[in-house]
């Protein structure tokens, strides 16, 4: 047996680490597990290239916990290494990289800088172990392959001494300290496990059972795999979820490496309950499932997988969101996105249709946020109109510019936001031969706005906004038939009813047909509200503004001259409050004592 110190400079670097490392301790079993993993994968790569000329036998890691002992085991039959190797890889190489990530970081306080970036994962095991031993026993034939053991209490003081080790490879033994009697337990390892090591390339055993899939989607070539293969790995990685629209299969070996599975869930309204459900791999080890700065925001509405080793291990979400490799792989996953939509938007238009509900948030998001997908996105962009029909913008355009066309050469788009509430609206729009929008979606308050920037010589305005007749102005101009002095009058007379910090009056000449009243919401600031509740936009102040109509009345409609002609004024107020709850129940404004009374008066006039 001999001793060594290592040749640092800082007296105890496990200290410093821990601490470093304390929020994130768990992650010693996936850099021992990762590190096992390669020992078998390199043992594998010689003997395809004929170095290594015994039997391979079954590859694989085990985790084992004594609880009497107190020690978790991460066992591998891979590569092992001979005393040589001890000392080159773990007294030197990973101590220099231990002692360099003191010297950057013991100052600064700086949690950021994660352990495996410094090639330190070996030294993870310390964060959670009062004593180390690796106890392995190489591959190689002949001389100086006598098993080695190799002990360490956290400080520069190391034995290495033989072993009685018959197998090839490594054990690596930890005996738990008190502060982490928790990786004692069996549930807590097989947590951890299915977390970090449930898709890595060699099996993994726990308590005697295999916890992985050697062999996930993603890893496999799209020519292999059938529909089903997909739905079922989607089922292995969300168990309790919907099955989904489709997915994309990425696959790039230049000028990065990156693999995945990715899949467009059904969207539901709650757009945050979908976030941060893909997850990041690097060559099959879990990094994050907390992608959102890494991916653009809008693709964090995705699931599945991506995978690449060009990403760095165990570092921070901010030293990856600055990585230009990450902003690449970034930029390539974002146009691969686009390429599908695309690619199903014009081959299977219908069936495009059918998921449009569940699609239309994942699309509106991206071309909210991102302007190179809202390029891309334009063209298979559509908007429902309230008859169900489907209709992509550059149509929509042409569709409606013939009727659609107001006096000052702008096309009017018509939309409504709620087929119920604004159903009396809508009607009178589509008798006149218009096309009326749906636009109901959680971003769309958002898309009117972006839309109506973005489409020359185009403007949105919701159905209820207006009167039938202002909502397109026309040159055409229907005359009044009252006086100016009797419409006075009947302004006066109305505006006593009327609450006047809540509603303005104003009268318009329309057709004898059209309603007596009609209330309606100034377009801007209805727009700002909607906005405002969503958020967004800044507008954050709008949403505690109060709420302001129009009372549009008809000067046409026989019931003005029948309020201009009432003297008994109990029978005037009786006429005006009816035809205004009628106003205001027709945009379901009209509640509780209010209603009542409505109710009751319109028994008495029955």
């Amino acid at each position: 047996m001999s001793t060594g110190k290592i040749n640092v400079n800082t007296e105890n670097i496990f200290p410093i680490i821990k601490k470093f490392l304390y929020s994130d301790h768990e992650i010693f079993l996936r850099e021992l597990v990762s590190n096992a993993v390669d020992a078998c994968q390199k043992l594998k790569t010689l003997a395809s290239a004929g170095e290594f000329k015994d039997e391979i036998g079954d590859l694989k890691v085990e985790i084992l916990i004594d609880k009497e002992k107190k020690t978790l085991t991460i066992r591998d039959n891979g590569i092992g290494m001979n005393q040589e190797e001890v000392d080159k890889y773990i007294n030197q190489i990973a101590f220099s990289s231990a002692e360099e990530f003191v010297s950057k970081y013991k100052d600064k306080g700086d949690a950021n800088a994660i352990i495996g970036h410094f090639g330190l994962g070996f030294y993870s095991a310390f964060m959670v172990s009062e004593k180390v031993e690796l106890i392995t026993k190489t591959h190689k034939k002949g001389k100086g392959n006598t098993a080695v053991k190799w002990e360490c209490d956290g400080s520069p003081e190391y034995t290495i001494s033989d072993s009685d080790k018959k197998t090839r490879g490594t054990d690596v033994v930890l005996f738990i300290n008190e502060e982490s009697i928790e990786f004692l337990e069996s549930a807590r390892i097989k947590t951890l496990l299915d977390k970090y090591c449930k898709f890595l390339p060699v099996n993994i055993e726990f308590e005697g059972a295999s916890i992985n899939n050697t062999k996930p989607a993603w890893t496999r070539k799209p020519a292999d795999l059938s529909p089903e293969d997909y739905l079922s790995f989607y089922k292995e990685i969300y168990p309790y979820s919907e099955d989904p629209l489709f997915h994309i299969h990425l696959n790039v070996d230049y000028p990065f490496n990156l693999t995945g599975v990715l899949y467009f869930p059904k969207l539901k309204k709650n757009v945050e309950v979908q976030k941060n459900k893909i997850q990041l791999y690097s060559n099959q080890v879990f990094v994050t499932d907390s992608v959102e700065g890494i991916v653009p925001e809008f693709l964090t509405l995705l699931h599945g997988v991506i995978d690449s080793p060009d990403i760095p291990l165990n570092v921070s979400r901010s030293y990856l969101q600055s990585d230009g490799n990450v902003k690449k792989i970034s930029g390539h996953i974002m146009k691969k996105v686009a390429d599908k939509l695309d690619e199903e938007f014009k081959e299977q238009r219908e069936n495009f249709e059918k998921r449009w509900d569940d699609l239309k948030v994942f699309i509106s998001y991206g071309m909210l946020s991102e302007e190179k997908f809202y390029d891309r996105a334009k063209s298979f962009y559509l908007i429902k109109t309230t008859k169900d029909e489907y209709i992509d913008l550059d149509s929509l355009v042409e569709k409606v510019k013939p009727l659609q066309t107001d006096k000052h050469g702008k096309t009017i788009i018509l939309y409504a936001t709620n087929l119920d509430a604004q159903h009396a609206f809508i009607d009178a729009a589509t008798n006149r031969g218009y096309t009326v929008m749906l636009m109901d979606g959680v971003f769309d308050s958002h898309m009117v706005n972006s839309l109506e920037q973005k489409i020359e010589n185009t403007s949105f305005v919701r159905v209820d906004s207006n009167t039938i007749d202002k909502l397109i102005e026309k040159e055409e101009v229907l005359p009044s038939k009252l006086s100016a002095e009797q419409e006075e009058t009947l302004k006066k007379d109305i505006e006593e009813f009327v609450t006047k910090e809540k509603f303005t009056v104003t009268l318009e000449a329309m057709s004898e047909s059209e309603s007596p009243f009609h209330i309606t919401i100034p377009e801007f600031m209805r727009r700002m509200k909607d906005m405002a509740a969503i958020g967004g936009g800044g507008m954050d102040f709008m949403s505690n503004m109060p709420e302001h109509y129009n009372l549009v009345v008809n000067s046409n409609h026989p019931l003005s001259n029948k309020i201009l002609d009432e003297k008994d004024e109990s029978k005037k107020k009786a006429v005006i409050s009816q035809a205004f709850d009628l106003a205001l129940l027709s945009q379901n404004m009209l509640k509780g004592e209010d209603l009542t009374k409505f109710i009751r008066r319109s028994i008495e006039l029955i």
